[in-house]
C-alpha cells in the first residue's frame, strides 16, 4: 500500500503557491527556509514528479504541481473539516458578512455552504449591497466582513482574487455592427461603468446606454437577452455570453481585484475561519462555459502575482 500524502507538506506547498515564494511561505508555516525547501523535496519524491521549476529568480509550479494543487487544496479543507466535526469548541455567535450580489451570485454559495459544514453554530446574515455602501457599514461597526471590488483609493482591504475585466454580449443575438453599442450598466457612479464610457469613447465608439442597474441579474439579463453589451469580471460570465475582444472592435480592460475588509475587534478565531473559506473558494473558481475563441489565453490566466505588481492600472467596479 502506498504511503499517504503529509498534510504539513501539502499546507507547506499551498502557502508556497499563495505567496508565491519559497520565503515568504516559510513565514506563513513557521518554517525556515531549508525546512520549507526540505519539505518540498519529500513531497517531490512522495509524489515522484517535478512540482516546480526555475523561472529566472524565481519558481513557477510545472504542469504536475498544478496537478497537485487542486487535489492539495481539497485534501487540506477536508482534513479542516472533519477535524471542526468532533470539535467540542467550536465557534459560535453571529458573523455578519456584505457583499455585492454579482459576488454573492457566483461565490457565496460555496463559502456559505464549506462554512456552515463546519462551523454549525455561527448564524450568517448577508447583506447584499454595492461596494461603497458596503465600506460605509464597516465604518460603522455594522458588518464584521466584507467582499468588496478593491479600490485602495476608496478604502482599505486585502486582494484575495485577480482576474480579468472583459466586454460581454449574448452569444445567439448578433450586434448590429452600423448602430451604437448598446450598454447595460451600473448607476453613473460605478466604475466598471465610467471604465466602459471612457474605454469607447477613447476608441472612438459610438454608444448608448439603456439600462441602468447595480443588480448583477438585471445586467446578465439584459446581456443575454442580446438587448445589451456589459463588462464583466471573468468569474461572473455566464453559459451564453459571448467575451468580445479587439477582433470585434472592443478596446482590451485592465484587470480587476477581489478585497476582503475585516472589521476591526473581531474574534481573530472567527475571523479567521471565514477569511480561510473565502479564499479556498476563490482560488477554486472556474469560469463560465461562455463563447471565447478569440480570448488570449494568457488573458484568462492573468497571474495574480504579475496583476499585484501593476496596481496602477486596477480599477474598482460596482
Amino acid at each position: 500500500m502506498a504511503n499517504p500524502l503529509d498534510i504539513d507538506q501539502l499546507h507547506t506547498f499551498v502557502a508556497i503557491v499563495d505567496t508565491g515564494s519559497f520565503t515568504k511561505a516559510a513565514g506563513r508555516v513557521f518554517k525556515t527556509q531549508s525546512a520549507v525547501s526540505m519539505q518540498m523535496r519529500r513531497l517531490e519524491e512522495r509524489i515522484g514528479k517535478q512540482l516546480f521549476q526555475k523561472d529566472g529568480r524565481g519558481n513557477r509550479l510545472t504542469s504536475e504541481g498544478e496537478k497537485l494543487l487542486n487535489y492539495a487544496r481539497r485534501i487540506i479543507r477536508l482534513n479542516s473539516e472533519a477535524i471542526a466535526a468532533f470539535d467540542d469548541n467550536r465557534l459560535e455567535g453571529t458573523l455578519r458578512i456584505g457583499t455585492p450580489d454579482d459576488y454573492a451570485d457566483r461565490y457565496m454559495p460555496e463559502i456559505i455552504g464549506r462554512f456552515a459544514k463546519t462551523n454549525p453554530n455561527v448564524e450568517l446574515y448577508i447583506a447584499c449591497e454595492p461596494s461603497v455602501d458596503l465600506a460605509e457599514k464597516m465604518a460603522r461597526g455594522e458588518l464584521d466582513i466584507a467582499l468588496v471590488t478593491h479600490n485602495p483609493q476608496a478604502r482599505t482591504s486585502d486582494v484575495v482574487r485577480t482576474e480579468p475585466l472583459c466586454w460581454v454580449a449574448s452569444a445567439n443575438h448578433p450586434l448590429k455592427d452600423d448602430a451604437p453599442v448598446p450598454l447595460a450598466v451600473g448607476r453613473r457612479d460605478c466604475n466598471w461603468r465610467q471604465l466602459a464610457c471612457s474605454s469607447l469613447d477613447a476608441d472612438g465608439r459610438d454608444y448608448q446606454i439603456l439600462f441602468t442597474s447595480w443588480s448583477s441579474t438585471v445586467v446578465a439579463a439584459a446581456v443575454l437577452a442580446g438587448l445589451a453589451v456589459s463588462v464583466l469580471p471573468e468569474s461572473a460570465l455566464r453559459s451564453g455570453m459571448k467575451v468580445l475582444t479587439s477582433s470585434d472592435g472592443f478596446p482590451p480592460l485592465p484587470p480587476v481585484q477581489i478585497g476582503l475588509m475585516k472589521r476591526p475587534g473581531l474574534l481573530p478565531s472567527l475571523a479567521n475561519a471565514i477569511t480561510d473559506h473565502i479564499t479556498a473558494c476563490l482560488d477554486n473558481i472556474t469560469p463560465a462555459d461562455v463563447v471565447d475563441d478569440e480570448l488570449d489565453a494568457d488573458v484568462r490566466t492573468y497571474p495574480r502575482q504579475q496583476a499585484r505588481q501593476r496596481p496602477s492600472q486596477m480599477q474598482p467596479g460596482w
